[in-house]
């Protein structure tokens, strides 16, 4: 397994990270992501640490912290050996303060996470999303002191705007506490919008991407093709889509499958392992989640690592997959020598 350095920090993780949002399935969207128990996920934890895989990605908000819990019991005797990520923000209550990065939320969800978890800290804490209802010092300031406790290792953000981001780190800079290592974001062949100004962030701060929904939902695991109707037992038709808010254009769909095909011919991969490998050599990318909802999807992504498609092979998926980016993003593209990464845009 290979590993890589997570932002400007001196933590270095796997490329590959097992995420547990199929852990629980205690509600109608995440039961359609999986209903994954205890003995199963076990099971899956210890294929994953057979593979070189030790980083474990969970949040509060899934299954309303029974991934939490579930994984925690999975890991019984192995927190030496395993780096742990959870999240908060999103509303896991009635209360008017169970929601948010207010100091009040975080403090009590840290906490709530870390007794679910089993553990006296989590390597990796997350804010899972951007509340702009509380001033970005409170919440920088109680995230350092849950790292001064002890309680957290590192910080990071996920779902962030670029503004978001950059203040954030301008925030904890002006004020030497801990800043975001790394930006937990949605990035696929299928949708590249995180290349417009996040990408170009990570690059000049140092931040580094952990990637989430890295094929799209399973729209990039070649069950979605050209001429026939959606799976009916896929993620996105049992409502378990995470990626509500992008309209998915079926023929520019179609046409990065058909060079998915291509080079799955020519390499012995399948699709989703060319598109997991894919992702794997974009700038800033320090890991990949992926997620299985049993042991034979979780093998099969395994093997997107310790190979590398070509130069050739990689040009052929940019084009398939390009598309025009918005205001100014078109017009910055036209002055390639200007942008952090030229070779994105040849």
């Amino acid at each position: 397994m290979e590993y890589r350095q997570l932002g400007n920090s001196g933590l270095r993780v796997p490329v590959l990270s097992f995420g547990t949002a199929t852990f629980g399935g205690t509600n109608d969207f995440f039961k359609a992501w999986g209903n994954t128990q205890v003995d199963e996920a076990t099971r899956l934890v210890n294929l994953c640490l057979d593979a070189g895989v030790s980083l474990f990605d969970t949040a509060n908000g899934y299954s309303n912290g029974t991934s939490e819990e579930i994984l925690g019991k999975a890991l019984t005797g192995l927190r030496d050996k395993v780096l742990i990520s959870t999240k908060a923000t999103f509303p896991l209550g009635d209360g008017i303060n169970d929601y948010g990065s207010s100091r009040i939320n975080l403090i009590n969800a840290c906490e709530a996470s870390l007794k679910r978890l089993g553990t006296d800290h989590i390597d990796i804490y997350h804010m899972h999303g951007f509340d702009a209802n509380t001033p970005i010092e409170e919440t920088l300031k109680a995230l350092e002191t849950l790292v001064q406790s002890g309680k957290v290792r590192y910080i990071a953000c996920s779902n962030f705007s670029g503004w978001h981001l950059m203040k954030s780190l301008s925030i904890s800079e002006r004020y030497g506490w801990s800043k975001y290592i790394a930006h937990q974001a949605y990035y696929s062949l299928l949708d590249r919008d995180f290349e417009w100004e996040l990408m170009p962030l990570g690059i000049e701060e140092k931040v580094g991407t952990i990637v989430w929904s890295p094929l799209s939902s399973g729209k990039l695991t070649g069950k979605y093709r050209r001429g026939q109707s959606y799976p009916s037992d896929a993620r996105v038709a049992q409502g378990g889509n995470p990626v509500i808010g992008t309209s998915v254009d079926d023929e520019r769909l179609y046409n990065i499958v058909d060079v998915l095909d291509e080079l799955a011919e020519e390499t012995g991969k399948t699709i989703s392992q060319i598109s997991l490998n894919w992702l794997l050599q974009r700038p800033t990318v320090a890991n990949i989640i992926i997620g299985a909802r049993n042991e034979e999807q979780l093998k099969q992504n395994l093997e997107a690592v310790g190979w590398n498609l070509t130069t050739d092979q990689v040009k052929r998926l940019d084009a398939a997959s390009d598309i025009r980016p918005v205001y100014p993003y078109w017009h910055q593209r036209q002055f390639p020598m200007l942008n952090t990464a030229p070779d994105l845009y040849k």
